[in-house]
């Protein structure tokens, strides 16, 4: 929703500012020059990037036109699933948790929080760390550096998504200028038309300047950050799920070890101390 207001109010205001000061919008009308700099920038970035990371920006941007998924009643369900799983720990035993780690594709307590089960990378986090610590793990220390490297890496391989897109913006006004250049050779072939034509060929060649700062300041540039605050908010997530684990293996109560996690949640979207204390208290059965 926020990327089509934004992307309406840009286009609203470029080309309705221009059409107040009396400029006229047909001749921004040039559809080659459209094709010649959008064309490129495709064929650029099929050159620049592997199919998979192609796959991954096209997901990327369904993510952006979707909205932000993460949410206070998100983070909200993550601490009450945690509080369920230390809970279910503490009174049965880890290896209680053992069916839904191997299976948590198909296990019922996971299905009960929809926004972690819907979200896979988290789930795959949880269930990893969670299984280690069934095996026998038992040392905080070293689960925290093991964390601590996968959202790294989780990190860098985020960042490739945005650094794709944002490479593209970088391009976008040096094709710009291609499509201008194109236009003032094919104007300069024109040379001895009357002035009025040659007006409309160079207005049309500069289009392509107009064009490629446009995309590349007013959409592009601006997608490549969304994505980088996206993908920073699934670094977050994994992390609240770490500081709860990590409490939890310390030794501190469930409750207790949900408020480490509740701590590192943004101011944003974190659930106050008596939000969570009755969403536990209504927490379904395991």
């Amino acid at each position: 929703m926020f990327f089509i207001i934004g992307s309406l109010t840009v286009l609203a205001c470029v080309f309705g500012g221009y059409a107040a000061a009396g400029g006229h919008l047909a001749v921004l009308y040039q559809p080659f020059e459209l094709v010649i700099i959008g064309g490129a920038a495709l064929g650029a970035f099929i050159i620049a990037n592997p199919k998979d990371l192609i796959a991954k920006v096209l997901g990327g941007v369904g993510d952006i036109l979707k909205g932000r998924s993460y949410k206070k009643e998100t983070y909200l369900e993550l601490l009450v699933l945690l509080f369920s799983t230390f809970k279910m720990a503490k009174t049965k035993g880890v290896l209680a948790l053992e069916p839904h780690v191997e299976n948590p594709d198909d296990s019922e307590f996971f299905k009960k929080f929809p926004s972690f089960f819907g979200n896979h990378h988290a789930r795959v986090f949880l269930c990893d760390y969670l299984r280690l610590i069934t095996m026998g793990t038992n040392s905080p220390h070293q689960l925290e550096d093991l964390m601590d490297q996968e959202i790294d890496s989780h990190h860098e391989e985020s960042h490739q998504i945005s650094a794709a897109v944002a490479s593209v913006g970088d391009g976008m006004p040096a094709l710009g200028i291609v499509a201008a250049v194109l236009g003032v050779i094919h104007t300069m072939g024109s040379i001895t038309e009357p002035p009025e034509i040659l007006g409309k060929l160079i207005g049309g060649a500069l289009v392509g300047t107009f064009l490629g700062v446009l995309m590349a300041y007013g959409f592009i540039g601006p997608i490549s950050q969304s994505l980088e605050k996206i993908h920073g908010h699934d670094a977050r997530y994994l992390r609240t799920i770490k500081v709860g684990l990590l409490a939890f293996m310390h030794g501190h109560a469930p409750q207790i070890a949900i408020e480490f996690a509740r701590k590192n949640i943004f101011h944003d979207m974190r659930p106050n101390f008596y939000e969570v204390e009755e969403a536990i208290s209504n927490a379904p059965a395991d």
